[in-house]
């Protein structure tokens, strides 16, 4: 964590085309090590103890995620949001509360009138959130606020930072700041389950964490420099014959909707592509939910006496 604490500490003085650089550097070493546990790691399929299946007889879940970093990716949301509902999609759209960017009641009540989720993305993003004990628990105080005020249920740390024990202060439904496996993260402890899982407090309750298990686009297309989708697609039918939970993070930030950015992007028909794949391949076969609706159902149906 010093590392990433130092990171975090000079990124902003260091141009972005020099960050992706050096990230594409070190991931393409590190991706000729870790094909035996990226982007499948055999010991995430184990069933936990109690499973109960999910809703409908369905054999899988099917769960959509957005990060919206900056102010370019909040001017694509109503374009992201449109491409999904196109083919009978609903997604979550988690927001920084106090980064580089408002957003507007109008945006937070489109997405709520076409049946979108809002979460909350962090405090400030800016990889600060949990430097200390101390700093986290002031800005506890301020997600639970914005929390209520979006009448949000979820939460997931910027650059999948986390501290589960920490997180048990925050007035949450769930959380979606873990994976399953990602080596290429600054924090890469992957949890090792495709499942969502009880983040038990001491004092009772709990939240349900919900970890992605399809890789970031933003790994992916940026980093690893894919030009196609055979990863995701994979990873996809895996989790499908095991019965897991397909949960992808998809930055809107990154999408080049014009075709005309300059910056590290890719077009969004990699993004349609995987969808229409999906909705396709397991229209009968997954359930295709709203991470609030895994959560619910997880924490109504699993006995964590």
């Amino acid at each position: 964590m010093l590392l990433t604490d130092a990171y975090y500490f000079v990124k902003p003085a260091v141009p972005r085309r020099i960050r992706m650089a050096v990230r594409r550097s070190i991931a393409a070493r590190r991706r000729r090590h870790v094909g035996d546990c990226w982007p499948i790691d055999e010991r995430a399929a184990i069933r936990p103890e109690g499973w109960p299946g999910w809703p409908h007889g369905k054999k899988f879940a099917f769960v959509l995620t957005h990060d919206v970093e900056g102010q370019r990716g909040l001017d694509r949301c109503s374009r992201l949001a449109r491409l999904e509902m196109s083919l009978g999609f609903r997604s979550s759209f988690n927001f920084v509360p106090e980064g580089e960017y408002s957003t507007s009641p109008g945006l937070r009540a489109f997405l709520a009138a076409n049946e979108f989720e809002i979460g909350v993305h962090d405090l400030h993003h800016d990889g600060k959130l949990y430097r200390s004990l101390e700093q986290f628990e002031r800005s506890a105080g301020r997600i639970t606020e914005h929390l209520r005020a979006w009448g949000a249920v979820g939460f997931r740390s910027a650059f999948m930072l986390h501290n589960l024990e920490w997180l048990k202060q925050l007035d949450i439904l769930y959380d979606a700041s873990t994976f399953d496996t990602d080596p290429f993260e600054p924090q890469p402890d992957g949890v090792r389950t495709i499942f969502p899982f009880w983040v038990r407090r001491s004092g009772g309750g709990g939240f349900v964490e919900l970890p992605y298990t399809l890789a970031q686009d933003s790994t992916l297309f940026l980093i690893l420099e894919e030009t196609g989708i055979d990863v995701w697609t994979k990873k996809l039918d895996w989790l499908a014959r095991h019965g897991g939970m397909a949960l992808v993070n998809v930055h809107p930030d990154y999408m080049d909707f014009d075709g005309q950015s300059s910056a590290p992007e890719y077009a969004p028909d990699l993004y349609e592509e995987f969808l229409r794949y999906a909705r396709d391949r397991y229209s009968d076969d997954a359930w295709f939910a709203l991470p609030r609706e895994v959560a619910e159902f997880y924490r109504s149906t699993v006995d964590r006496s």
